[in-house]
């Protein structure tokens, strides 16, 4: 595994690795990296001939108040554990390099970043796409990865991208849990015993909605009631919100008509989580 730290140092490993026919997979990550990164590696190494990893804590997605200064980082461990996972790339630009002096573009996706996360997180989504088109633009993929737990940035991505004719095949990666249900994030290490024991009630809440959904309940109001009555048991979650939004669209919906997205954010502790879980009227 070779280390790139400059865009235009990037752009010349990939060209020169599509001049030899060789396509290239890119798993866009915040490092502290865990097995749900890993396994998005293992579906670019499966799908492209060269696989790239990019670590970048980036500062235009996180607002004021937000955990940029202490997210957690772990640079050597990263490494040990993309060279294990065979990568061939890791894409690890210094804040200046993304974002030299006088810079003052932004890329900025209306629909699907409304509601859910945008709303309590206004300049989040425009600091993910323009992060993630910078990526593009040096790494140069034909397949791009992103896990399904960010749904919301994976549906605006996906937007982003066949608007703007990248011409990327933007990918979905399965939610990874650990054993006792929590999706995995890095954001787990913040929490405590006490924490992490209560946060499972987000995913214990969802999968409680889905088989009620399987068995009939349609009703997206009846679903998100048993949802809220759950978390508000554990005294230690707060939830932020729960929402029954169109697969697709992001739109909010009353009924599980076709495939709708259960999402939810809450506050464990000074921990904000999320998760998800899809439903369907099958």
């Amino acid at each position: 595994m070779i280390t790139i730290d400059q865009p235009s140092a990037m752009q010349a490993w990939s060209d020169a690795e599509h001049r030899r026919g060789r396509s290239v997979g890119l798993v866009p990550t915040m490092g502290f990296l865990h097995d749900g990164h890993l396994s998005l590696v293992e579906i670019a190494r499966g799908r492209c001939d060269a696989c790239v990893v990019s670590i970048f804590v980036n500062p235009l997605q996180f607002g004021a108040g937000e955990d940029l200064d202490r997210y957690p980082r772990d640079e050597a461990g990263d490494r040990a554990k993309l060279e294990a996972a065979g990568v061939d790339v890791l894409y690890m630009p210094a804040a200046d390099a993304m974002y030299p002096d006088g810079f003052q573009t932004a890329v900025t996706v209306a629909e699907v970043t409304r509601g859910l996360c945008g709303d309590g997180r206004p300049t989040h989504f425009q600091g993910v796409t323009t992060v993630v088109a910078k990526l593009f633009n040096a790494v140069r993929p034909e397949v791009a990865v992103f896990g399904e737990k960010d749904y919301q940035q994976l549906a605006t991505v996906r937007r982003m991208a066949r608007d703007l004719d990248f011409g990327i095949d933007v990918v979905g990666g399965p939610i990874v849990r650990d054993a006792d249900g929590l999706a995995m994030s890095s954001r787990n290490a913040y929490l405590s015993a006490d924490e992490r024991s209560a946060a499972r009630v987000l995913s214990r809440s969802l999968a409680q909605a889905r088989t009620v959904c399987a068995d009939g309940e349609r009703d997206a109001a009846t679903l998100l009631s048993r949802v809220r009555a759950m978390v508000s048991a554990e005294p230690l979650v707060r939830l932020e919100y729960a929402s029954v939004v169109d697969a697709s669209t992001l739109r909010p919906v009353e009924r599980v008509q076709s495939d709708a997205l259960l999402a939810l954010a809450a506050q464990v502790g000074k921990t904000r989580l999320i998760d998800n879980t899809l439903l369907t009227a099958a």
